[in-house]
């Protein structure tokens, strides 16, 4: 090429306008069942995403959430390709309103009415925290994410606001009122 441009965007600081990025610290792993559960009667969401890191992890916390009468879907890659499309076109059409998954859906896959993504665990490679939260607030809209952190987890959300020169504060009781 002669005389070349080379063209610089700040990608990750553009995607997390309009995201507004919260934790809520959990002193234990096991506690974060119930803390979902009581965010789930707080906020009045169109859509969520709640992502965990791994399969067994969203199954066990499908099967959580249906006996406590949580009416979520899940998807995960251990499901073939029509299972799979089956509950995208739920959660698309809003029959379904909460998907639980894995990094499978971190990336390329918009639903315009979600509004909120919990992470209900940390991603493990801070790059997808950008793809997981980024399902929420598409286009300019608004949106939410709420990050569910341990004690073992604060180094890694310490490295997330690092990383994406971003700050991630404590869930205020009021969040409500800013979705």
């Amino acid at each position: 090429m002669r005389e070349p441009v080379r063209i610089l965007v700040q990608k990750e600081e553009l995607t997390l306008e309009g995201i507004k990025q919260f934790f809520i610290s959990i002193e234990l792993e096991e506690w974060k069942l119930e803390t979902l559960c009581d965010l789930y009667d707080t906020l009045s969401i169109a859509q969520a995403v709640i992502f965990c890191n791994t399969r067994r992890k969203v199954d066990w916390l499908t099967e959580s959430m249906h006996q406590r009468d949580f009416t979520v879907s899940a998807m995960h890659g251990d499901m073939d390709q029509r299972e799979r499309e089956v509950i995208m076109r739920q959660f698309r059409t809003g029959s379904s309103r909460v998907l639980i998954t894995t990094d499978l859906l971190a990336r390329g896959i918009d639903v315009q009415q979600v509004s909120c993504v919990i992470n209900y665990d940390l991603p493990t490679n801070r790059e997808n925290y950008i793809h997981r939260i980024g399902r929420g607030g598409r286009f300019g809209r608004k949106g939410i994410a709420i990050n569910f952190v341990t004690e073992a987890d604060k180094r890694a959300l310490k490295d997330i606001e690092d990383f994406y020169h971003t700050t991630i504060t404590e869930m205020p009781n009021d969040v409500a009122n800013l979705i």
